[in-house]
């Protein structure tokens, strides 16, 4: 085993207990970034001036009218920037545009005494501008060809032979919704100067270091004369990973030039117009099988729709072209990807980040064909699992794949699966109004950045002479749990009780040049640095045990706050060890370092090993359908998933229930709507809150929910042999929209495949129950292994 994944003796890793900050958040005493202006004095808040129009040339803006309001202090423009007028890391993102590219763009900021002044003076701004024609949907820029950013195309084997191989080919249409994060906690900076001049600045961000790059560049500053600092978010889910940046720099701008502390608070219709969201993609596919069923080749072409500028659209895309493969081995593939320019708010990181993208088109071309190809749909996945020794179409070969099987059994045995469809069958036969379906779904998530560089942890840990430990690292707390897990890796590495180690708020004068805190490697990079920290701490201090108590310092171990000597009797306490290595002037504080090794990437290319390992689940989903309305409800759900060996597991059970729900709500609920007319209000976001964008609640959660991790599932060469969970879990919810179509399917004839919109929503579920219904008076015969398709699906076959 490696030292990574060793554990000691009475490791605090793999116990179960609540999130660090718990009792502070259901009591409400937990701090958020926009708290802290009711403690800070003479504060300043800033308010957007949108032009509500989709695209435009800004030909007039002027503010006098409003430093006539009352409290208003100042108009934030493009003149006010010292150094580069740009928000974001492709430099196509300008802070103050005098373009505008999407309804509701901001086009400066009014500062005010007051949250009301400053919002009567961004009314009181009067812009002119040239109004430009707009693409506001995924096919107008598809057919206008309004692209932007790479094009990668992913290539393995021959994909013209595997056709011809082919006994059965299929081709077909796909386009699926994007999301809204809805985090609970918009998004908000607040920024302040010391007397140095130096730039200090609270964010909700998932990436501090960059929010701190981005408003040194907008100041015209070094980083090192600005400070960011998170103390946690209220939720972040990807929205929060660079989005961030241009409202801290608004913040750090006002600050700088009116000497007061400026807050940025959006509210919740400002967020929602103004922010970025999943990004929704159109898949065109044409996939071909073997007599026994088992995937020969697939063409596929995957466009994003990344709105007005490149955001993390280009990983994104090729995050979603190494998932297609899903848990699927493809021995001959040719995978497009593009990005879709049109006149929306810049579409970003979101819990997944392309991955599930990709995976969705798979499961959905698995989940049309199965009917066609005769099979049941568990049995056509199930034939085509990786095995050992097979890699990616990028390259990068599969490790323990039979974990895939191993997960895919468990979870047919947990949810008794052969027992239900029989009964499932025996219901939907004396029911014809009201139909069920039970689907299993398997994943494989890679973990790890898609650019290397990203794959590296840093952390800084003190000793103080009294023994209590405080801790540094460069992840961010956004509900997720990773601090509760960094306390646990720190208690275990040195040999002390939880109670003794404390964690500081995230801060980029701690811990230099970190990654975000996303591609669900929170707890791989920092807990890994944290124990190398910790693991330097310790030598020194087994040194000082051993002379203290005449033994090696190799035969010393720290148990649960004690020194002693293997196989003796002699001891010496944490507090006493501690207080006697400061006398001995022992450094008692250590920066760590974790980078990952084994990656490699070659962008052009589009191959290599980009992941340092894959995360692998099953969920099984039983729902029923109302054939008069479309409307279901989910009956239960049964997930198996590999998190390693779980340094956390209540936080691993919590953060596989909420990515599941997450999912389905994605999946099934969630339908964000844009004005595509040609009106005054073209390219307005109609769902602009929570009372016209539908999440998943409690009446949506399953009727009966089972949770399992894997067992025996330790990850070599992960910390402590842990595995990632943040993102993974959210695509097991593939089994809800494979279930609600199986269920329509049953309105229909035997063998019948159905098409399913995405996000399923029980419109879209009834308008499947009426095609399946349709199919029974067009078809001439039942299909036979996929050579007769009904007139109504967009699946077609050569053979």
């Amino acid at each position: 085993m490696s030292h990574l994944s060793e554990l000691p003796e009475k490791p605090v890793v793999g116990v179960s207990m609540p999130h660090e900050s718990a009792t502070l958040h259901v009591t409400g005493a937990a701090l958020y970034t926009d708290d802290l202006v009711q403690r800070t004095k003479d504060v300043l808040h800033a308010y957007p001036v949108q032009v509500m129009k989709a695209r435009g040339r800004i030909t007039a803006l002027r503010t006098a009218p409003a430093l006539a309001v009352p409290g208003v202090v100042r108009v934030l423009t493009v003149a006010d920037v010292p150094g580069v007028n740009d928000a974001g890391m492709k430099h196509d993102e300008p802070l103050f545009p005098d373009e505008v590219m999407f309804h509701g763009h901001a086009v400066a900021w009014v500062l005010a005494e007051t949250l009301e002044a400053a919002r009567l003076g961004a009314a009181a701004v009067e812009v002119e501008i040239d109004e430009r024609p707009s693409l506001i949907t995924l096919r107008e820029a598809i057919a206008a060809g309004s692209f932007h950013g790479a094009r990668p195309v992913m290539v393995t084997g021959d994909v013209d032979a595997g056709f011809e191989d082919s006994a059965h080919v299929f081709s077909g249409e796909f386009q699926f919704s994007d999301q809204e994060h809805l985090y609970l906690e918009t998004h908000a900076a607040l920024a302040h100067v010391d007397e140095n001049g130096q730039m200090f600045v609270q964010s909700s961000t998932q990436h501090p270091s960059e929010t701190q790059e981005i408003v040194a560049h907008v100041l015209g500053l070094h980083s090192h004369e600005v400070t960011v600092q998170c103390l946690r978010m209220g939720g972040g889910f990807g929205g929060k990973e660079m989005q961030p940046h241009g409202f801290a720099a608004v913040a750090a701008l006002g600050a700088r030039l009116t000497g007061r502390p400026v807050r940025v608070r959006l509210n919740r219709t400002q967020d929602l117009t103004m922010s970025g969201k999943r990004h929704g993609f159109h898949a065109s596919w044409r996939i071909g099988f073997d007599a026994d069923g088992r995937i020969r080749a697939l063409d596929a072409t995957l466009t994003a729709d990344g709105g007005w500028s490149l955001d993390l659209s280009e990983p994104v895309v090729a995050r979603a072209l190494c998932h297609i493969d899903n848990t699927y081995w493809i021995p001959n593939a040719r995978i497009a990807g593009r990005i879709a320019k049109t006149n929306k708010v810049s579409n970003t990181a979101f819990r997944g980040f392309g991955g599930p993208q990709g995976m969705l088109v798979i499961e959905d071309i698995m989940g049309r064909c199965a009917p066609l190809l005769g099979l049941d749909p568990m049995e056509l996945r199930e034939r085509n699992f990786y095995r050992q020794g097979q890699s990616t179409p990028y390259g990068q070969p599969v490790s323990h794949p039979e974990r895939i099987s191993s997960v895919w059994r468990q979870v047919q045995e947990d949810a008794g699966a052969v027992d239900r469809q029989r009964e499932i069958a025996a219901f939907n036969a004396a029911h014809p109004h009201t139909k069920r379906a039970l689907a299993v779904t398997g994943i494989k998530f890679g973990i790890s950045f898609n650019l290397t560089a990203f794959n590296q942890g840093g952390a800084l840990v003190l000793i103080y002479k009294d023994g209590s430990v405080l801790i540094n690292h460069g992840g961010t707390e956004m509900g997720q749990g990773l601090h509760t897990k960094m306390l646990q890796v720190a208690a275990t590495t040195l040999g002390i009780p939880l109670h003794m180690v404390r964690l500081a708020p995230t801060r980029t004068d701690k811990v230099p040049n970190t990654s975000a805190t996303a591609a669900s490697s929170g707890a791989d990079l920092n807990g890994a640095a944290v124990k190398n920290a910790c693991e330097q701490l310790r030598e020194r201090l087994l040194q000082v045990a051993g002379t203290q108590l005449g033994a090696n310092a190799s035969d010393v171990r720290i148990v649960e706050g004690v020194a002693r000597v293997v196989g003796g009797d002699r001891e010496l306490a944490w507090d006493d060890l501690v207080r006697t290595a400061y006398f001995q002037r022992v450094q008692l504080s250590a920066a760590g370092f974790y980078r990952t090794e084994g990656l490699h990437w070659d962008a052009k290319a589009f191959r290599g090993s980009p992941f340092k390992y894959f995360s692998y689940g099953a969920a099984a989903t039983e729902v029923e359908v109302d054939g008069f309305t479309g409307a279901y409800r989910i009956r239960r759900v049964d997930i198996v998933h590999d998190v390693g060996d779980s340094l956390s597991p209540l936080i691993d059970i919590g953060q596989v229930e909420g990515g599941f729900v997450q999912g389905a709500g994605w999946l099934t609920l969630e339908d964000l709507r844009w004005d595509t007319g040609d009106g005054p209000n073209r390219g307005r976001l109609l769902t602009q809150a929570a009372s016209t964008y539908k999440l998943p609640s409690f009446s949506e959660m399953p009727e009966e929910f089972h949770v399992r991790l894997m067992e025996n599932a330790t990850e070599e060469g992960a910390v402590y042999g842990s595995k990632a969970v943040g993102e993974p879990p959210l695509m097991l919810a593939f089994s809800v929209r494979e279930a609600l179509r199986q269920a329509a399917a049953a309105f229909g004839p035997c063998g019948v495949s159905v098409e399913l919109a995405s996000p399923a929503t029980p419109e879209a579920v009834y308008w499947a129950i009426e095609a399946a219904r349709g199919q029974a008076a067009r078809r001439d015969g039942p299909a036979q292994g996929g050579s007769r398709i009904p007139a109504d699906a967009s699946a077609v076959s050569d053979v």
